[in-house]
């Protein structure tokens, strides 16, 4: 059985950063231990592909963290975002249009997955979404009053798997999705 003791929020200028102390079970005994976690709400991935084409939408942007650990100046990724509303799809259809510019018709939930359950407590929803080059409605590039200065890239799936293997993709969610559309066929 596991007890909470104290919540104490460190942070919440962005998202929450709180220390959490708390009492858990381990071989019949009880154990006090504290954690710092970060609570930033669950997110959506979601890979855009066309089948026909054998192409894909990915996003190149800047991310600090990757930056600050690898001196990486942007990563390439699916489109992801927050979900502000608990309806996880309505959030794949805004963040693709927000990032991509596509507007997206059929969307499908494959899966659900934390990232970094040790420390953070987002969990993704993933999706894929078939596309066409008539979808595409807008710029997207994100939106600037939130920082984001997003470039909207196609490709080939072939060059995407082979930019995963390379190493030159090392956005998780990304090679996830990439795998995911791999092992099912969605582009032949």
């Amino acid at each position: 059985m596991i007890r909470v003791l104290s919540e104490e929020i460190i942070d919440k200028s962005h998202w929450i950063y709180k220390r959490v102390v708390y009492e858990i079970g381990i071989g019949g005994e009880r154990h006090r231990l504290t954690r710092q976690i970060l609570d930033r709400g669950d997110a959506i991935a979601v890979l855009l592909f066309n089948p026909t084409r054998g192409t894909v939408i990915l996003t190149r942007q800047f991310r600090l963290p990757a930056f600050l650990n690898g001196g990486e100046d942007s990563l390439l990724e699916v489109c992801a975002g927050g979900i502000e509303d608990g309806d996880a799809e309505a959030a794949a259809r805004r963040e693709a249009l927000e990032e991509t510019g596509f507007k997206l018709r059929d969307v499908k939930r494959v899966f659900e997955a934390y990232m970094s359950p040790g420390s953070v407590t987002e969990k993704i929803v993933f999706f894929v979404a078939a596309y066409d080059l008539a979808d595409r409605k807008e710029d997207g590039g994100g939106l600037a009053h939130e920082g984001e200065s997003i470039e909207v890239v196609e490709t080939s799936f072939a060059d995407a798997l082979a930019q995963m293997a390379s190493g030159d993709i090392r956005d998780a969610k990304t090679i996830m999705l990439l795998q995911y559309a791999q092992i099912h066929g969605l582009l032949g």
